[in-house]
């Protein structure tokens, strides 16, 4: 039996990954070849652990190996402990490698401040920016494509997070030559009879064509589109008016279409969107930046 030693003494994680390839092959012949040290060398390291543990942990015989109840109580612990220290040096390693992220955004919404701010804070780190069409932000998302998403609201939230960063009026848009584009602002009631184009989502009509409208009546039809471009053609081509986030009579470098304040209608919500369960340091490091420099339209 090995004489006991400090209880306080402090276990090599070398002798511990020795003791558990023996427990798993039941011989130490075979667990020294897939060791690749000499059977005498690695019968001296279990005799070492044993002594720095005070117990046998295992019993040789003509037939094998086998544990011995000491060595049945401390093997589940020797497997826990070497994952924790593989977990630690993982862990360890991503944090002190430059970190990754791709952050997305939508159409109209400029993240340069927020993005700025974390190369400046973190020059170290990998930071990538992608631009997505307007319901892309959830599958981005839940497809790892990007790990963070500024974008607009409404948007399915389950299995993510969702803070607002600021809100912004919704204007109309509508053809230079419209009989509304000289206007100061508009009303719901200007445009009741103006079509309207559809997205293939029940939600997003809901929220940005106002349906149903305050009192109760349906928005008026429109033409399907897909994109915010096929969109853009009907209203330039005066076949379409559009609710849009905004600001009054700024259209883009467009010239055929403007834009007209609309009195009485909430604003849009832009918010910030990540995975709910991410551990990726740079996302609450580029939520801290957003929260500083996305403030909203000037």
């Amino acid at each position: 039996m090995p004489h006991p030693v400090d209880p306080s003494a402090d276990l090599d994680l070398r002798l511990v990954r020795y003791f558990t390839a023996v427990a798993g092959h039941r011989h130490f012949g075979r667990a020294a070849a897939a060791l690749r040290v000499a059977q005498p060398s690695l019968s001296r390291q279990i005799r070492q652990l044993e002594a720095q543990v005070g117990a046998r942990l295992l019993d040789r015989d003509r037939h094998g190996t086998r544990l011995t109840e000491a060595g049945e109580v401390f093997l589940p612990r020797a497997e826990a402990l070497l994952r924790s220290a593989a977990q630690a040096a993982v862990a360890t390693r991503s944090a002190a490698r430059p970190a990754r992220i791709v952050i997305g955004y939508t159409a109209g919404i400029v993240v340069t401040p927020a993005v700025r701010n974390l190369r400046h804070s973190l020059p170290g780190a990998d930071i990538h920016t992608r631009h997505l069409a307007w319901n892309e932000p959830r599958q981005a998302l839940l497809g790892q494509e990007v790990d963070v998403a500024v974008t607009r609201l409404p948007l399915r939230s389950d299995g993510l997070a969702v803070a607002e960063l600021y809100q912004e009026p919704r204007v109309l848009m509508v053809s230079a030559g419209h009989r509304l584009a000289g206007k100061t602002a508009v009303s719901l009631d200007d445009i009741s009879d103006e079509p309207m184009p559809r997205f293939p989502d029940p939600e997003w009509n809901a929220f940005w064509r106002v349906d149903p409208r305050p009192d109760g009546s349906a928005a008026p039809g429109g033409p399907p589109v897909d994109s915010i471009e096929d969109k853009l053609e009907f209203i330039a081509a005066g076949e379409a008016v559009a609710i849009v986030p905004g600001i009054p009579r700024a259209a883009g470098t467009r010239g055929d279409v403007v834009t007209v304040a609309l009195a009485d209608v909430e604003p849009a919500h832009v918010v910030l969107v990540s995975r709910a369960s991410d551990s990726n340091r740079l996302v609450e490091a580029f939520r801290a930046a957003a929260v500083e420099c996305l403030t909203g339209p000037a």
